[in-house]
């Protein structure tokens, strides 16, 4: 399974350690530019971004290529954050991965079902990870932001966050950050009804770095994500501390809410499967947000 810390920060000693080249696809466009400026404002290595005829130019001094395979031999990057309309995706994203990019960031929304898929089964053949589409993207507060998340929501610690939603995602996080735990990497796993990385692989992707202490996962309505992940955690034995919260419980069943997953049919999908299966696993659910960081000391005072 792929580590995600060893591809966002590298490993304490080498001499890129927090410091990885990131290849912004879509630089140019105005969402590309002003989330670029954020991102290089907040440390991140923007080594490179491409805009199909614009390969010579620089954007604040960051060289532009014509290709995503010019990119990745100027700068041996392997990450990209990939900012183009919805229908322009497949082309964008089987272009990265064919060029070598390991670690895809897809921030676009309501991207056609069948591309996700196709995608899918190129990254698995490539040995990469696709995080969205619809992503608030990843950070490791101090180290790296790839995203468009706001970086006053986080601060450094322990605590990983994974989320299904990007503004929750930066509600919680900053809970976690004002109760003094930090986070040491979150990430949304994107609302659109397909992910290429599923909160079981995302959690086995952070689950083994030794800095973590414990795990908040905020879920919500629809499918059958949290469940899964639940079980995954009681077949695994994982012993750190996990608590969640669940977004919608009080949405109407049978009617869409917000993200295109969350939708409930009978009990299928319903907050109430989704708090049972997390009690099963042991995994507290908060009922609103504000109640995580106690939840968390609460679990970190019964481990030790």
């Amino acid at each position: 399974m792929v580590n995600l810390f060893d591809i966002l920060r590298g490993k304490e000693g080498d001499n890129d350690y927090g410091k990885k080249p990131v290849i912004v696809q879509g630089i140019t466009g105005k969402f590309g530019s002003d989330h670029t400026r954020q991102m290089i404002s907040y440390g991140t290595n923007i080594a490179a971004g491409v805009t199909p005829g614009k390969g010579g130019q620089k954007f604040d001094g960051v060289p532009i290529y014509n290709t995503v395979e010019e990119a990745v031999k100027a700068t041996g990057s392997n990450i990209s954050i990939l900012f183009v309309p919805a229908k322009f995706f497949l082309g964008a994203a089987k272009e990265a991965l064919n060029a070598g990019v390991k670690l895809l960031v897809a921030i676009p929304e309501h991207v056609p079902i069948r591309d996700v898929m196709t995608l899918l089964e190129l990254a698995k053949k490539n040995d990469a990870v696709i995080i969205g589409p619809n992503t608030p993207g990843i950070i490791i507060p101090g180290i790296i932001k790839v995203g468009i998340m706001p970086a006053s929501a986080f601060k450094a610690g322990s605590i990983a966050v994974i989320s299904k939603s990007g503004t929750l995602m930066y509600e919680v996080s900053h809970n976690v950050s004002s109760a003094s735990f930090g986070e040491n990497i979150t990430l949304g796993i994107g609302g659109d009804p397909i992910n290429g990385t599923s909160l079981v692989e995302a959690f086995d992707m952070i689950k083994q770095d030794p800095n973590l202490q414990g795990i908040v996962v905020v879920g919500e309505i629809g499918g059958d994500a949290e469940e899964l992940f639940a079980q995954h955690v009681i077949d695994t034995k994982f012993s750190k501390p996990i608590v969640a919260y669940i977004a919608g419980r009080a949405a109407p069943k049978e009617k869409r809410m917000g993200h295109a997953g969350a939708i409930v049919y009978g009990n299928y999908g319903s907050a109430e499967s989704k708090v049972a299966m997390f009690t099963k696993a042991n995994i507290p659910v908060a009922k609103r947000p504000v109640e995580i960081p106690m939840l968390l000391a609460g679990k970190l005072e019964t481990k030790v």
